[in-house]
């Protein structure tokens, strides 16, 4: 049954893929229902936070876009990147790595991911390059991350062997962060250029793709409120980061089960859509007009296709579970050595880093694998870009007005896939060598 379950969600992606758009997220609920009513799995819970935080952002992003703000940086980002443009394929992912690590979250990147796209498609620079590999850093900072709860999960459980959260730190930023260098150098030779693909070329003869005018931008006055838009966007973001690296100075209550403090998910909602009101009401920006710009558009296509995607994915794996949990266990019992592929695999089909540290790693342990290797293999988890339908993948999919960046014909050779296995299996590596350099 597993297979034929397994079939229905790989059909659901490639229909979907081939369809485009909101066709992704409407094709995956249509696997859903399958699922449900053939197949009779108990349906997870929708992924509401997720699309929320997507909602949130895309609205300060429209109105960004809609008071010039989004111009005005890439004319800033035209005059730093002039002299050599392939830059933004490795400025991108350090920039969403950075935030990442800090605020422990790879959600903070929905607000990057519409300006790498806007940016680069504007530099003639292929989109899919940049936005693969900054996906894919968003991802290998959740492990190198001190306050994630994938790395607060793993401390736990090495913590009685004598390491700290030092000792993860000192393998994991430089492992990830050499993984995402090795990933953005195969992502920078993605595709053809933009000149050369056929298929955009085909979008801007017909119409559906226009590029803003260099000669105009060269004559361009940035009007005051679209500095003033980018001043509110990057302190909003700012904020966001600022919440999600200290997270004492959240807003707290006391319940009947103790202390609750306000969660990253609805920090990102509050501040984002105030950012929004604020660029609104100051910047006197037209309400329909920010609904009406390819971000805004590109966003609710983005939040359609998560709802469709992510639930009958999460679906699919919650339902068989004690399955798939099983098979990867009596795999690593008989050859132990393959642990960091049962991490990678299982990352997949959970696609959580700390849900993968949960399952597995106290089982690693048990089987006797030094503690300083389980913290080289800590990068392994970061496999939940192999099938696309995690909310980021998806997110930069339908942020890439080009179409560029895509899901391929066959689901598997999708945009994603090259930057994130070498990024990956670098970080594994570099890990496990500086494991027994540092850790001994």
């Amino acid at each position: 049954m597993f297979w034929i379950e397994l079939g229905v969600v790989l059909a659901a992606l490639v229909l979907g893929a081939r369809k485009g758009g909101i066709g992704l997220g409407i094709m995956g609920m249509l696997g859903l229902a399958i699922l449900v009513f053939v197949f009779k799995l108990q349906p997870s819970n929708p992924p509401i936070d997720v699309m929320l935080m997507i909602l949130a952002v895309i609205s300060a992003a429209g109105m960004l876009q809609a008071a010039g703000g989004l111009d005005y940086l890439v004319v800033v980002a035209e005059r730093l990147l002039r002299k050599n443009p392939r830059y933004i394929t490795f400025l991108g992912p350090v920039v969403t790595y950075l935030f990442t690590l800090v605020a422990g979250t790879g959600h903070v990147s929905y607000s990057l991911l519409p300006v790498i796209a806007e940016v680069s498609s504007d530099m003639r620079i292929r989109p899919e390059r940049p936005l693969s590999i900054s996906v894919i850093a968003s991802q290998q900072a959740i492990t190198a991350s001190p306050i994630s709860a994938a790395t607060v999960a793993l401390l736990g459980m090495i913590s009685p062997f004598g390491y700290s959260l030092l000792d993860i730190l000192l393998v994991a930023i430089p492992s990830t962060l050499l993984g995402v260098f090795a990933g953005a150098i195969v992502a920078s030779r993605l595709g053809k250029d933009l000149d050369k693909d056929e298929d955009f070329l085909a979008k801007v003869k017909s119409g559906q793709f226009s590029f803003f005018d260099k000669a105009e931008r060269a004559m361009l006055k940035v009007p005051l409120k679209a500095k003033l838009s980018v001043l509110i966007f990057l302190v909003a973001t700012a904020v966001v980061v600022f919440f999600g690296s200290f997270p004492a100075v959240r807003p707290n209550w006391i319940s009947d089960g103790g202390a609750v403090a306000l969660g990253m998910p609805e920090i990102i909602e509050i501040v984002m859509f105030s950012a929004a009101a604020l660029i609104l009401i100051l910047c006197n920006v037209s309400a329909e007009k920010s609904a009406h710009g390819s971000v805004f558009m590109a966003g609710i296509q983005a939040v359609v296709a998560i709802f469709g995607i992510a639930w009958m994915g999460d679906t699919f794996f919650k339902g068989n579970m004690d399955f798939l949990v099983d098979g990867l266990k009596s795999m690593v019992v008989g050859y132990p050595w393959l642990f960091a592929f049962a991490l990678f695999i299982l990352s997949i089909l959970l696609y959580s880093q700390a849900a993968t540290v949960r399952a597995l790693i106290p089982f690693g342990l048990g089987l006797g694998i030094p503690a300083a290797s389980i913290i080289g293999m800590f990068p392994a988890v970061n496999g939940y870009f192999f099938i696309p339908n995690y909310p980021t993948i998806v997110a930069a999919i339908n942020f890439d007005r080009t179409g560029t960046t895509r899901i391929g014909r066959w689901v598997l050779n999708h945009s994603f896939m090259l930057p994130g296995l070498v990024a990956t299996m670098v970080a594994v590596l570099v890990g496990l060598a500086l494991a027994s350099f540092v850790l001994g």
